[in-house]
């Protein structure tokens, strides 16, 4: 009876073959401590280490420092209008004698009502406030439409237009007085003197470079693909500055306001030379003129009024001027 043949392959008989030679092993170095931690890296140690932050004596002598430096801080900065406050609802005696008194005769609130009603400082914050918004608009408009211009639309004579803008920077605001007052006093194409006018401060308040250049950055670093959609979407040039561009801005608008009110509202030589008629004129022309013919304590209300008033505005809107959701308009769903 035969065998049944076996059917595993044949082993050869020949010398086995030699594996090819492993790659040589590469050396891995790896990050420096801390290096993989991004934003948990600690720190650069300072004058205090923070185990010295830690003793009881380190933390009371820096509790004092920080003390003594904030105390001193707020007596620097606000010392003269916490005085000036004192000063208006204080007699002219007490002020003139003892100035640094707290309410030596008592308090005279009456001050406030007598320089308001009877040296019109309603009037003139009235003119002030009115000089004010008219400047600010008028700084806002030139401002977004040049930045605009010069940022978005991107014309052929742009690079020209700007550098002509940023040489403005270097003229002295005194050079351009003499032709600036001219130019008011005949403008050109309308042949009527705009003196005695509010349009004599609004119009020049507009020619700002500074206010140009500020918004024309804040520009170059906005998306521009939002801009691209826009304009795929069928938008024009005014569509999207008024619905793209504006609600994206808020941040640099409000530093532009902030800045063209405050200037406008202490601003007093040139008011001083093209509103010669004491019923329009603003408090920072106003005031120096009364000084001659107010008591010392009226005076100092007065002027106290003429300070409150902007800090106060500034108090109060100052989330609509510094608010930072500048994409919150522009980007939806």
């Amino acid at each position: 009876m035969s065998t049944p043949t076996s059917t595993r392959p044949a082993v050869p008989s020949g010398p086995r073959p030699v594996a090819a030679e492993a790659a040589p092993r590469r050396r891995v170095r790896w990050p420096a401590r801390g290096a993989l931690r991004g934003s948990d890296e600690q720190p650069p140690r300072g004058i205090v280490s923070e185990a010295e932050r830690r003793t009881p004596s380190v933390r009371v002598a820096l509790g004092v420092v920080h003390t003594v430096v904030l105390v001193l801080l707020l007596v620097i900065g606000l010392g003269p209008i916490l005085w000036l406050v004192k000063a208006s609802i204080s007699t002219t005696q007490d002020t003139l004698r003892s100035p640094m008194a707290l309410f030596p005769s008592g308090v005279d609130w009456a001050n406030l009502a007598t320089a308001w009603s009877r040296v019109h400082i309603d009037l003139h914050v009235a003119n002030s406030l009115i000089i004010a918004s008219g400047s600010w608009f008028v700084q806002l408009v030139v401002a977004t439409t040049a930045g605009y211009a010069l940022s978005i639309l991107r014309p052929r004579y742009g690079p020209v237009l700007y550098w002509l803008v940023l040489s403005t920077l270097f003229v002295p605001a005194v050079v351009l007085l003499v032709p600036l007052y001219l130019t008011v006093l005949e403008p050109p194409l309308l042949g009527v003197s705009l003196i005695n006018t509010f349009w004599a401060v609004w119009l020049p308040a507009g020619a700002n470079a500074f206010n140009v250049l500020l918004t024309k950055r804040f520009f170059d670093n906005l998306p521009r693909e939002i801009f691209d959609a826009a304009r795929i979407d069928g938008a024009g040039p005014y569509r999207v500055f008024w619905s793209v561009l504006l609600p994206m801005s808020r941040p640099i608008l409000g530093v532009v306001s902030v800045f063209a009110f405050i200037s406008a509202w202490k601003d007093f030589l040139w008011p001083l030379l093209v509103l010669p008629d004491p019923d329009i004129q603003p408090l920072s022309v106003r005031l120096p003129t009364l000084a001659r013919s107010t008591e010392l304590d009226v005076l100092l209300a007065a002027l106290t009024i003429s300070a409150l008033i902007p800090m106060v505005l500034f108090l109060v809107f100052q989330r609509t001027f510094l608010r930072s959701a500048g994409l919150s308009g522009a980007l939806k769903g």
